[in-house]
């Protein structure tokens, strides 16, 4: 089988992940925990691991004490390999998670929350995937009870996660119902959105790439995380038997209201796809919706002007502008002002430099992640007011990865989907075609210009009446000077 399958969009249909007990493991894992206090919870969590079916020795588990008074310290019942790190600078799950994948040997990351018991299968159901292919993000399940009396020891033994917990009282996970309507996934819009925390295995080297856990994000971090994941072109796999049981109802089911207003903020900033979280006219936000991106290079000021204003000025405002050109090529010592061989490029830089929806870059980036998506067109056909907005609303219909608008002067225009960029990089060998690529995973759409750049309407005739003509009586001059005398010679 081919060990990088072009999968189309989130369609992991055409591999198959091996029977559980059936396979010999090859890939080491890591399971980080992030932990602050709740030590009890953590001696069943370490209990439930100690008794996996995954081989030990590809298998390291690191608990990340993030600021625990008194400092946690390891129970007896734990897998083999147990370390605890001790989290020095920084606090929250995003620092500790990183901190513990820093210090991680193996090549897969199972990120587990230390109230989480799982199943004796459950590293092994999640990690095997992993050994088919190497983009994907693996989600395990979730059912919440609140803590039964139960020892470590006991958890140990038990051959069934029911043995030990009340699973037909268990809350179920909202996400375990996403997932069904969707058919595992297969046919979700974003599948990122049930890679909601306490269980997911990814390859340490994506893990990495995408910068691990924003640390500044202390609420909704792993649903921003798997965005830029999603960003990067993974694949995202639910496996329904990896099992667990989180210890404690959710923050939802104790205030829900303010457990959404906690996490609006910095979904709202980082997550661009969350239209409905910026509604607010007039506002900027941290990661735009769309990077416009024009090549300025040999163009004159007027004509980057007016591109710009175009992209800026449109219907939709949730933008940011790239200008490529050889921008380092400036130098600020003495020069001759009006003889600047670079004039045009030194005013393009004076006049956009100090606003912060404007990017002045030599060279444009492989994909614009975080953004999700990036527009690429000549510089000298503007924007038309409706042009962006028309465009994602067409790729946003089937998921297409790239949208081609042939201009008709031979030039092209194009909306490309990040997410598809990012699954081209993944799978692309070095100098083919990205468009090959993204036409196999998402798909490569070609369309006429006109509904992007419609036509200015033609006023409409105005039209006159003809004035109605005016009856003037002219009465004759004698008859006038008569009726004047009659008058005067009446008798008062």
């Amino acid at each position: 089988m081919n060990a990088r399958p072009a999968l189309w969009q989130n369609d992991y249909s055409p591999i198959e992940a091996p029977t559980l007990g059936a396979w010999s493991p090859a890939l080491s894992v890591s399971v980080v925990i992030p932990a602050h206090g709740g030590a009890e919870k953590l001696a069943l969590t370490l209990a439930a691991l100690a008794a996996q079916t995954y081989p030990d020795h590809l298998m390291e588990v690191l608990v990340v004490d993030d600021g625990s008074e008194p400092p946690l310290r390891l129970p007896e019942l734990r897998p083999a390999n147990t370390r605890l790190v001790r989290v020095r600078d920084g606090w929250g799950i995003s620092n500790a998670v990183n901190t513990g994948a820093k210090a991680a040997d193996g090549e897969i990351i199972q990120r587990l929350d230390s109230d989480m018991v799982a199943c004796r299968e459950h590293i092994e159901a999640l990690a095997r995937w992993h050994h088919v292919t190497d983009y994907l993000v693996t989600i395990g399940m979730k059912k919440f009870v609140e803590p039964p009396d139960v020892t470590p020891a006991q958890v140990f033994r038990a051959g069934h996660l029911s043995e030990v917990f009340p699973l037909e009282e268990a809350v179920a996970s909202s996400t375990e119902a996403t997932i069904a309507k969707t058919d595992g996934l297969r046919k979700s819009r974003n599948p990122y959105h049930v890679c909601t925390g306490p269980t997911f295995a990814l390859p340490r080297e994506v893990f990495h790439a995408v910068g691990g856990l924003d640390p500044t994000v202390v609420r909704g971090e792993d649903t921003e995380f798997a965005y830029r994941l999603a960003m990067h072109g993974v694949v995202f796999v639910p496996d329904l038997e990896a099992q667990a049981v989180h210890l404690g109802l959710p923050a939802q089911h104790r205030d829900r209201e303010r457990a959404v207003r906690a996490v609006e903020p910095y979904l709202a900033h980082r997550v661009p796809l969350r239209r409905d979280l910026r509604k607010d006219p007039g506002r900027r936000w941290l990661v735009p919706y769309v990077e416009v991106v024009l090549d300025v290079t040999d163009t004159s000021e007027s004509v980057v002007r007016e591109a710009v204003a175009a992209a800026l000025g449109g219907k939709l405002q949730d933008v940011v502008v790239t200008l490529v050109g050889p921008w380092s090529r400036l130098r600020d010592g003495r020069r001759s002002v009006l003889g600047d061989p670079c004039f045009e490029l030194r005013l393009m830089r004076d006049l956009f430099a100090h606003d912060e929806r404007i990017r002045l870059i030599d060279e444009a980036a492989p994909t614009p992640a975080p953004c999700p998506f990036r527009y690429r067109g000549p510089v000298d056909v503007p924007l038309h007011r409706a042009t962006l907005e028309r465009m994602v609303e067409s790729v946003q219909k089937d998921l297409a990865g790239v949208l081609v608008v042939d201009l008709p002067d031979g030039r092209t225009a194009r909306l490309e989907r990040t997410s598809a960029l990012g699954r081209a990089l993944l799978l692309a060998e070095p100098g083919s075609d990205l468009d090959a690529v993204v036409d196999a995973t998402h798909g490569v759409r070609h369309e006429a210009p006109d509904r992007f750049w419609p036509a200015p309407r033609q006023p409409e005739p105005v039209t006159i009446p003809a004035p109605e003509p005016v009856t003037v009586s002219v009465e004759p001059a004698e008859r006038t000077l008569l009726r004047r005398l009659k008058s005067a010679l009446r008798p008062n």
